[in-house]
């Protein structure tokens, strides 16, 4: 099952992060994970939260720019290879992954080119799937 994830363009300026989590607080909305990138102006910043639909409506009112992407969450044990069992049963069915992150130690997040193939195949490998 996809998980919802909020992309949130920020201008790169102090204290812009913090007023997207500041956002999130009075909204009463969890943060379950996050990732960032950074150009010289701007940076994106890749959310995972409670409530999805909640945090998009919060943040564009707030004059941020926000985009929804489904990407897929798993569940990987905390030893090693258990990253490269994925990406080889993945790379095995030629699904490319545009990014992945780390949302707590034993979930991990994939954008994939294809969801419902790369769902398909990590399941029927035995790969848990985050709800």
């Amino acid at each position: 099952m996809p998980v919802k994830q909020i992309t949130v363009f920020l201008e790169n300026q102090t204290g812009r992060l913090a007023e997207v989590t500041r956002i999130l607080k009075d909204e009463n909305i969890n943060l379950q994970g996050f990732s960032t990138t950074e150009a010289r102006d701007y940076g994106i910043l890749r959310l995972v939260v409670s409530d999805t639909g909640k945090a998009r409506k919060a943040l564009k009112d707030a004059g941020f720019t926000t985009h929804i992407a489904d990407v897929i969450c798993v569940e990987v044990e905390d030893k090693p290879g258990e990253l490269n069992k994925i990406l080889a049963v993945l790379a095995k069915d030629n699904i490319n992954i545009d990014y992945i992150y780390v949302i707590s130690g034993t979930r991990i997040v994939l954008s994939v080119t294809n969801l419902s193939k790369a769902e398909e195949v990590l399941t029927s490998n035995g790969v848990k799937l985050c709800n």
